[in-house]
Order: structure tokens, then sequence, then C-alpha cells
């Protein structure tokens, strides 16, 4: 499924790059580029009609196929990259031999000696480093730190360690540092809003590192991100650019920060002895607060003034309500037109049967997706084993038989007669569901399709009597033809007899 209303969203409205956009969207920067070509050429505007679904929009912008990509003039420059990895991996490796398999595969190729000129200048050049300027408001860096702070458990004195999330900006490098019980996905997200809401407002980017809380498939050119953490932004109008695998320069003013909390925050609390999460915040909040104060050595000014200056001015405001954590996963429907979430079950439309959807579950409500489309909510069961179903998922024959009450099979029996209404009363009173039963009730009066009203009415007075009242006993009974002989005897009751051996209640007590 394209994303063509996130590319135009993050490119109009946050003014983002075609490189940004494709990394923080998961797409290749080609497939950015050719969106917004077909978005200028095309007769839309920004922002689109509301009712414009994404659907039609992709029908609009690529009714036609996109043009062919121009071939590359001149020679063809080596991947310097790869060389070079090459080299460093096999000592044996030498640059002749890297330059004669060029030469094979581009005849026109570079000479030997400009081959090693070229490779030796982009060698120098990777030793360079950008200077990073940040624009007010714009990035915010986050991480985790290094160190962690250990938490004792006061009646078996077991050590847990709590992580500290680290959050920077990146014009003021003003700080946010708390603790969290671990680094899983809740705890992620959860630092991050109360990050927002420590600072009393969202930048345009967060850059975070490549985690498994934030980048669900890392890669160096295409990373894909956690579906939470990008519905996260979403909420909070974000884009989220994560830093390249290994490449610790992209995000230097959170690794700046790291340092800064751990010398500052982490080791000024090693004397100190933590019973819980909350007691570790109560003692970081004061000395992050110094933090923030401390004067630069090499500027004038703090933390806190730059950003009072800078960052605060140019933040956007907070939403009007705080995210929701949700978890997305994906489910097979089942044949019984339903699927199976936290050992619960829930209901979607039918015509879905044996296909995969999305699940968004929150802590009150699952949602359920098709290609993009929401096709069903629910309340969140909380009972295992529950099935939770709208009448409205069902086929038409499904309705039609759940719509039968069980006083309409007895009043449909009656038809029959007496003894077929008790009979069928017996069998609905065995099951715990009514529903269950009702298949051996229709099967007892379609017997008389086969067989005669009477003889039906005969069979069941018979089954009645033996204390057999259901349909394969029924059926039996017309198939041998007893309902034509007399019914059976009551049994007499029977009674104790009076005896000197025999003891009666009174003995025991």
């Amino acid at each position: 499924m394209r994303k063509t209303k996130e590319i135009l969203r993050l490119r109009f409205d946050l003014k983002l790059g075609q490189r940004q956009i494709a990394r923080s969207i998961n797409l290749g920067q080609s497939t950015v580029h050719d969106c917004l070509a077909r978005f200028a050429a095309s007769h839309l505007v920004w922002p689109l009609p509301p009712d414009l679904t994404e659907a039609t929009l992709e029908d609009l912008l690529y009714a036609t196929p996109p043009r062919a990509p121009q071939p590359r003039a001149g020679r063809e420059l080596p991947d310097f990259e790869r060389l070079h990895d090459e080299l460093r991996a096999n000592k044996n490796t030498t640059l002749q031999l890297l330059w004669q398999e060029y030469r094979d595969a581009h005849t026109g190729g570079y000479s030997y000696s400009r081959f090693c000129y070229l490779y030796e200048r982009w060698k120098r050049s990777q030793e360079v480093v950008l200077r990073q300027e940040h624009k007010p408001g714009e990035r915010l860096f986050v991480d985790w730190a290094g160190a962690k702070i250990p938490m004792y458990d006061r009646e078996s004195s077991a050590v847990h360690e709590a992580s500290v999330f680290v959050a920077v900006l990146g014009a003021s490098s003003y700080t946010y540092a708390e603790a969290t019980a671990s680094q899983e996905l809740p705890d992620w997200i959860g630092a991050h809003l109360r990050a927002f809401e420590f600072l009393g407002g969202v930048p345009e980017l967060v850059v975070p590192d490549n985690t498994k809380t934030a980048v669900a498939r890392p890669c160096r050119y295409d990373p894909d991100l956690n579906p939470t953490y990008h519905e996260m932004a979403m909420h909070y109008g974000v884009g989220v650019v994560p830093a390249r695998v290994r490449k610790p320069r992209d995000k230097a003013k959170v690794e700046a920060g790291v340092q800064v909390a751990q010398r500052w925050i982490v080791a000024a609390l090693r004397h100190r002895k933590f019973f819980s999460l909350r007691e570790v915040n109560q003692a970081i909040a004061p000395l992050l607060d110094k933090l923030n104060q401390r004067a630069f050595q090499k500027r004038a000014g703090s933390r806190r003034s730059l950003f009072e200056e800078l960052d605060r001015p140019a933040l956007r405001p907070l939403p009007m309500e705080r995210f929701e954590m949700a978890t997305w996963s994906k489910a097979a429907v089942n044949i019984d037109y339903h699927i199976q979430v936290d050992h619960c079950f829930y209901s979607v439309p039918h015509q879905l049967t044996r296909q995969t959807v999305e699940v968004r579950a929150t802590a009150t409500v699952i949602e359920i997706f098709h290609k993009g489309v929401r096709v069903a909510s629910h309340l969140r069961a909380r009972k295992p084993n529950t099935a939770v179903s709208v009448a409205e998922h069902r086929p038409k024959a499904h309705q039609a038989h759940l719509a039968w009450p069980p006083s309409r099979i007895v009043h449909w029996a009656q038809t029959v007669g007496p003894f077929t209404a008790r009979a069928v009363e017996t069998i609905l009173a065995n099951y715990p569901h009514p529903e269950s039963g009702y298949r051996g009730c229709l099967g007892l009066i379609r017997l008389a399709d086969r067989y005669s009203t009477a003889r039906v009415e005969a069979a069941a007075e018979r089954a009645l009597a033996v204390g057999a009242a259901r349909y394969k006993s029924i059926a039996s009974i017309l198939r041998n033809s007893l309902d034509r002989e007399s019914p059976p005897a009551a049994q007499e009751e029977h009674r104790s007899v009076d005896h000197d051996n025999i003891r009666g209640s009174e003995y025991f007590q």
C-alpha cells in the first residue's frame, strides 16, 4: 500500500526534504521524488479535500506510467565503499585486483592510476565531519543511556537495574532524563510522552537510534519504523528520522547528552539506595534541573536560557488529548469470521474469512483494519475465551438461525403434539445454552415429514416414558417401529424394607 498522503504531509506541513521523507516512512528516495513530481504535475493542491481517499488519490496520481530513467553520462564511478570494505575484510585483496575487476565490468572505465587517485581522495573525504547547525524547535534526539541505576527489593534484596532515557533538543541542548523499568515499547513510548510534556511542546523531528522499539527492521538506507512508534508520531504531528546504523555522529547531540547525564545524574546517585522507580525519578528531578541551569564553559548562557530563547517559542503546542498506547499485530480471520487477540475472539465481516487483517489493541478497544480501512471495532474483553460478536458481521443465513428463540422452537413442536413439545423442552433443558440443542429439536420436528405426526407423537411419548428424550432415541424408536407398541409401564417406586439390621439416620446423630 502506498503512503502518498504521508509523503505529502511531511513535505508540505513539515517542509522535509526527500531524503528525510524517504527515511522516515521506509520508502526509496526515487519513490518519494516520483510521488512529488506526479503531485506537482496534477491539478491537486495541498491540503487535500477531506473526502479524498487514499485509493482515489493513487488513481489520480498514478494513472499514467512513470518516466523511464535517463541514462547516466560519463564514466561509471567505482563503488568506493564496497572497495574499502573488501580491502579491510581480506588482507590479500589489492587495489590492482579490484581495479581489474572494475575494468572487466566497465570496459571504458578509469585507468589504474586514476582509479587509485579517486579511491584515496574518497578515503580522505571520509574523515570530514559535518558541523550540524540545528534550527530552533526542529530536532529532538532520543536514546537510552548505557549506565543504569540499581533498585533493590525491600523483602528479597534482589537488584533490578532501571534504564535511563535521555532526550536532547538540537538548538539549545536542553536535556530531559528519566528512569524507566525497562527498555520495552511501553516504557519507550511513555518516556517520549513525558519528554514532550516536560518541554511543553513538540519538535518537528525526532531522531532515535535503531533500537527495536523505534525501528522494526533496521537498514542503512531503508529503515522500517515500529507501527506503534509511527502512530505516536502521527498523533503529535512529528516526523521520525532514525539515525543510520552504526553512525553515532548522526545523533551527536544525544550522545553528548547521554554522557553528560551519566556523569552529572547517574554518577551523582551512585551512593544512594533506591527501592522503587518513583524514588529514582524524584532524585533525578533536582539533578536534571541543576544540569540545565549549569552555565556553558565555552559560550554564554545555559541550556535553560537557550531553551527559553530559541526552542520554546519554536515548539508546536501539544495536542488536546494525550496519546493512548496501542500495539499493532496481524491476525488471520478464522472460518467463523472471528480473530483471536489475547485469548479472546472478535468478529469481523464474514467476507474477510481466511484473510489477514491488522489489529490495533489499546487498553479498552480492539480495532481491526483491512488494507488500511477499519472494518470492525470492539470493546476489549476482560475474561479469557470470551467471544465478542456483532450481528451485522454474520451471513444472512446465520443471522436467521440465531433469530430463533427457544419459545419459537417449542411452539413449532406443539403443532406435532404435546409429547413432542415436551421432548423439545427436555432437549433444550439438557444444554447449558439453548442454541446448542437447536439442531436436535429441528431434526425431531422434521421427522414428521418422513413419518406421520401421529407416529412422531407416539415415539416422543415412549421416549419420555423411558427417560430418553433426544433426537437419536426418538429416531431409533421410529426406525424400529417401537412407537406402534404400547408404552412401557412405569416402574414402581422402590421402598426401603424395615429390618432390625437396617440403621436409620438417628443412629448417626
